[in-house]
């Protein structure tokens, strides 16, 4: 009777919620946005009052300086939440006729709303501003999206793929979804773009919140961004315009909630305002510094390398409506190749580690060459995630990727050495030392803070983007259980890892959205960028080996083998359980975590000598024993089958 009333209840929100809304009432609301949009503007010039930019000039040179045969771009890795917010906000103020915006994520909170205000102050002077986010976890607020209908006749919001036509998805009709149409519903937009004039873009892993930026005061993300001038701009505009125009793209006056809210009160004076801050002093900070030609140019522009092969490539949207179309994978299959023809070494840093079928083909392969490539693996502890449950499927295979694939390794620490202090300032950052716990026990507590913003050092936090469906009912609310990482031992500002990217023998380099997990390639688009150019490739390398260093990350490796006979069964019954897609139990996993000991230097898990100079510290060092990491032991044991959803 239970299932019963569930399945009539579904039943019933699917009848209230799955049809579109007549003709009738969207003509409606789009007659209240044509009678009641802003339709002020601040600037008479042809150049729309665009403000000067340094970032913007170099990139029409570069396109002016391009030919078919020989195209020539400027690249600059976008390396700390400062220099990340700064880039946008300036050549937001510098655009003279378009910007669009792609996100999968969009919060109201510091962050989201400074770059929504710039964007509309830049409608209101002319600029032909478009957005478009993924509806699960954008806005969710239906009086706002009817108030930024009507922000500026030159701006408009879309949302992509809303399943039951709204802009908010609840518990319950997220339930819907996966019941009723889960390829659709599972399907979400993860691309991140913003393109100025078709002259200049940005992609990388960041999403409009706090925590991308090193805003967040209790958990920030260690993640990449990478501004491209040139004309793989254009590229980037083209795939934009793809989207834009995909049947999945919904026009806020088409969503139920939205379109409610502009039909129930027709004299409804709500338009933007300036929004209130919670910090309004580093907002203010960080408009100066993107307003200020010197900053820019000693901390962007002295960054920023001249180039010539560079290509923008994304999977087009509705990847699941058909799967077997070559093109619609194209970023996919792009990473696929060039890892497949690696010949010394593939640096990888993916805040997920969780192998598609096609990835596992691919790096077994090369492990079983005559001389098989170094594989680097920078990506997150239990500690420093907030997506627990992708990690336990990481935490399931380890022996299959040091064994299987010659991977090494890294897994971050929640307080880096080289976490960035500009996260840190005003924070308490005092840490209590733990004891050394065995098992799922703690590692060194105190660490030092400083991350890399070139030369300089970048910090990490609570929740985070998981791209699966953990958080409840889609909602990514920061207190919400599901998504908050797992409580440490010791306390102060966390960081996470959320960057995506690699280098394939020092020449190929790509940075982009791809998690390179199921997820991305089956399910979700992904975009990113793809560098021929040594330079940026080392600068790249260089970058993600510094996430691998003693201070900031651990060392994943084999148990040492003390006990001959017991240790050997050990392993046995580990191996035998790991295959099991349920009940893998056995709690005595092949590979643990392992901290490298005073006076000695770093070393490979597979150097004879790595037992003398690195000591174990757990499997989970750092974590308190809580719920959390039974649930990471749950979903070990239970939920191999369900990595592609997670």
């Amino acid at each position: 009777m239970r299932h019963l009333r569930l399945f009539l209840l579904l039943a019933a929100i699917l009848a209230a919620t799955g049809c579109s809304l007549s003709t009738q009432r969207i003509r409606k609301a789009d007659a209240v946005v044509t009678l009641t949009v802003d339709r002020q503007s601040n600037c008479a010039q042809a150049d729309h009052c665009a403000q000067p930019s340094a970032l913007l000039d170099a990139a029409v040179e570069a396109d002016a300086a391009s030919t078919d045969a020989r195209p020539v771009h400027v690249a600059t890795l976008l390396e700390d939440g400062e220099t990340a917010m700064a880039a946008r906000i300036n050549l937001i103020r510098a655009a003279k006729r378009t910007i669009d915006v792609q996100t999968y994520i969009w919060e109201q909170d510091d962050a989201g709303k400074l770059v929504l205000d710039e964007l509309v102050q830049a409608a209101r002077r002319g600029v032909r501003v478009r957005i478009l986010a993924d509806q699960l976890f954008s806005f969710r607020d239906a009086g706002l999206l009817a108030g930024l209908a009507r922000a500026s006749d030159h701006m408009e919001i879309r949302l992509y793929n809303p399943t039951f036509h709204s802009a908010r998805t609840p518990p319950l009709e997220f339930a819907a979804g996966i019941i009723c149409c889960f390829f659709k519903f599972n399907q979400r937009m993860h691309n991140k773009l913003i393109v100025v004039d078709d002259l200049i873009g940005i992609t990388g892993g960041r999403n409009y919140e706090d925590r991308y930026f090193d805003w967040d005061g209790t958990f920030d993300y260690v993640d990449r961004d990478v501004m491209i001038g040139g004309p793989a701009a254009k590229a980037m505009g083209a795939s934009f315009e793809q989207f834009w125009n995909h049947k999945r793209a919904v026009r806020l006056t088409h969503l139920r909630d939205v379109n409610r809210e502009l039909v129930r009160d027709t004299d409804d004076p709500r338009h933007w305002t300036t929004p209130q801050y919670e910090n309004p002093e580093r907002v203010a900070t960080m408009v100066a510094d993107a307003e200020n030609p010197g900053w820019i140019a000693d901390r962007i522009q002295r960054e920023t390398l001249r180039m010539n092969r560079v290509e923008y490539l994304s999977d087009l949207p509705g990847k699941t409506d058909e799967p077997k179309r070559r093109e619609a994978r194209a970023l996919t299959r792009h990473i696929m190749g060039l890892v497949r023809n690696a010949r010394s070494e593939v640096i990888l840093q993916t805040p997920y580690l969780v192998m598609s079928k096609p990835a596992k083909k691919i790096f077994s392969g090369l492990h079983r060459k005559p001389v098989p490539p170094r594989v680097v693996v920078s990506t997150n502890s239990l500690a420093s995630t907030d997506a627990f449950a992708v990690y336990a499927m990481s935490y399931k295979h380890r022996k299959r990727y040091l064994t299987d694939y010659g991977f090494e390794i890294y897994e971050m620490k929640p307080r880096p050495a080289n976490g960035d202090p500009d996260a840190l300032e005003g924070q308490s950052n005092d840490v209590v030392t733990p004891p050394l716990l065995t098992g799922s026990g703690s590692g060194s507590g105190a660490s030092k803070t400083g991350r890399r913003a070139g030369n300089r050092l970048v910090p990490a936090g609570p929740p985070s983007e998981s791209t699966g469906f953990m958080a409840l009912g889609g909602r990514r609310v920061r207190q919400g259980p599901r998504t908050r990482p797992a409580p440490l031992l010791t306390q102060g500002v966390r960081f996470g890892l959320h960057a995506k990217s690699i280098v394939v023998d020092d020449t190929f380099a790509m940075v982009g959205t791809h998690n390179f997990d199921p997820r991305s390639d089956h399910y979700n688009t992904e975009s990113g960028v793809i560098v021929y150019d040594k330079r940026f490739s080392d600068r790249l390398r260089d970058s993600i080996m510094q996430d691998t260093r003693p201070e900031n990350a651990w060392v994943i490796g084999p148990r040492e083998k003390k006990i001959p006979v017991l240790s050997s069964v050990n392993e046995f019954i580990g191996d035998v359980s790991e295959r099991l897609p349920f009940f893998d139990l056995w709690p005595f996993r092949y590979a643990t975590s392992y901290e490298l000991k005073p006076g000695c230097i770093p070393m490979r898990w597979t150097d004879p000598k790595f037992f003398e100079c690195y000591e174990p510290v757990g499997d989970f060092p750092e974590v308190d024993v809580s719920l959390k990491l039974i649930y990471t032991r749950m979903i070990t044991a239970f939920g191999s089958s369900a990595s592609g959803i997670l």
